[in-house]
């Protein structure tokens, strides 16, 4: 009897030694994960503080969320073009020798300027032609008046009538005929000259001048090369896959694949209805909306085609950092005077990422932040450089 009283003495210690345990492990294990979330939060959310100086060497540009469309898109490349019309090689109907020439190479030009003058013998024998011809016209039309009168009085022949008829279509003829081709040369001389003007067919930019001072021309030898570089479109080409997505008016985002990659939209306006030569995609075409001044034929662009409506909130690249696995943005919190100068505080915030293209990532705040948010758009990197560098990388945490 006294053995089993202690048995059961010893058995309902061990139970109660036991429960007293797992009580407290359960509040260890509460309170290290406590401790490990506050962790977490510290280290996804930091301040960053930058004084006047740091600020201004930063180079830190605000805004907010921006509307994207970045999910409903065909990824196309191409190219910068001319079209036909908007190209023009300048030379002379008559054979010569260049006397002068009124451009240099880049040089805008308008639509009948005069951009050389050539010296030309055809030129000269044109003229008198033409000025013999119109003189001879207006014999032969008096000529012809006076014979229909006679011929009305029974005075002369038939024959004779006739033949002077005959003499005045056949001047006519050759008096509209030495007008045209004077036209083409863009003159209509009351006088011999020997200089013949060479005039810009179009507004645009000397490209080429194949020629000099004392050259001797031959008629329809190119003496110019001028592009009219406002017109400049896109030639797209697209992969058969992604034929049935595209439709003439849908709207094109595109960067320079070597020089600047800001964004430049256009509108496609004419999808060619056969495939490029040894290739399966087919030739698109589109119109710039706002051809940037600097635009030259031939430049390689990367495309998006927006095929949807669908838009998303998303911010420039540079916007966006990376620590310790995660991505984050800056948000300016706030600033003030201070008795040194203006001082900034910066709050790190954690952002999940989504598609990126052309320059821009789709972005999801993972807190809570006012709608009229200052977020650093540019200068993320800098911000994120001095964090590192203060208290190790730890910042002033919340």
């Amino acid at each position: 009897m006294k053995k089993s009283i202690i048995f059961l003495s010893l058995a309902t210690s061990i139970l109660l030694f036991s429960c007293k345990k797992d009580e407290t492990e359960n509040k260890e294990e509460k309170v290290t994960t406590e401790a490990n979330a506050k962790e977490e939060t510290n280290t996804n959310v930091k301040e960053v503080e930058l004084n006047e100086a740091q600020y201004s060497a930063s180079k830190i540009q605000l805004g907010q969320i921006l509307q994207k469309n970045l999910s409903d898109v065909v990824r196309i490349n191409g190219t910068t073009e001319l079209p036909a019309q908007s190209q023009a090689d300048v030379s002379s109907f008559l054979s010569g020798t260049i006397t002068n020439i009124n451009v240099n190479l880049g040089d805008y030009v308008k639509k009948g300027q005069t951009i050389a003058t050539i010296d030309s013998p055809e030129y000269i024998q044109l003229q008198e032609e033409y000025i013999i011809s119109k003189n001879t016209l207006e014999y032969l039309e008096l000529e012809f008046k006076r014979q229909q009168t006679l011929r009305a009085e029974n005075v002369n022949s038939e024959k004779t009538f006739q033949k002077t008829k005959s003499d005045l279509n056949i001047e006519r003829a050759r008096y509209q005929s030495l007008s045209n081709r004077l036209s083409l040369v863009n003159s209509s001389p009351s006088s011999i000259s020997k200089s013949l003007r060479i005039v810009s067919p179009i507004s645009g930019n000397i490209a080429t001048i194949p020629v000099k001072i004392g050259t001797n021309i031959m008629a329809g030898q190119s003496l110019f090369t001028i592009v009219d570089n406002s017109q400049i479109h896109l030639d797209l080409l697209v992969y058969e896959k992604d034929m049935p997505y595209i439709k003439v008016g849908q709207k094109v985002s595109f960067t320079f694949t070597n020089i600047d990659k800001s964004e430049v939209t256009a509108t496609i306006f004419s999808i060619n209805k056969s495939f490029e030569p040894g290739t399966k995609t087919v030739l698109v075409h589109a119109n710039i909306d706002k051809v940037p001044e600097t635009l030259i034929p031939g430049l390689y662009v990367n495309a998006l085609v927006h095929i949807g409506e669908k838009t998303v909130d998303a911010l420039p690249n540079e916007a966006i950092v990376k620590a310790d696995g995660r991505e984050f943005i800056f948000i300016l919190e706030d600033a003030h005077e201070e008795e040194g100068g203006k001082s900034y505080h910066f709050q790190r915030i954690e952002a999940k990422t989504g598609v990126s293209e052309l320059g821009y990532t789709q972005v999801t705040i993972l807190q809570q932040v006012p709608k009229d948010s200052q977020i650093v758009l540019s200068g993320a990197y800098y911000i994120q450089s001095h964090l590192i560098k203060t208290e190790g990388g730890g910042g002033h945490s919340h």
